[in-house]
């Protein structure tokens, strides 16, 4: 439980979210002719919001694995909270509706 004190470690949250974020706005700008917030809101209505949010945290796995080859673990560690964050986001999104 050491990493949590480490800088790196909220570094790697803050990587995870940007990065999660990136997915989804890219995601829906080359997907979806809507404007961004008509496509999030016709994806909450239809359920398929935590699957874009699923899809969109798959860009972490590459900058995890590329941080455990650095030996930067609290960064790793930092991704690795982050996604268990979203997990529980998608699990109440799909559990909502």
């Amino acid at each position: 439980m050491g990493f949590i004190k480490d800088k790196y470690f909220f570094w790697g949250i803050l990587t995870g979210v940007l990065w999660t974020g990136f997915g989804v706005l890219i995601l829906l700008f080359f997907l979806s002719n809507k404007s961004i917030e008509d496509s999030l809101s016709s994806l909450y209505y239809q359920n398929k919001l935590g699957g874009l949010i699923s899809i969109s945290a798959l860009i972490n796995l590459p900058v995890f694995f590329i941080a455990l080859q650095k030996n930067k673990f609290a960064f790793a560690a930092g991704l690795v909270a982050i996604s268990l964050v979203l997990v529980l986001l998608v699990a109440f999104l799909k559990l909502n509706n």
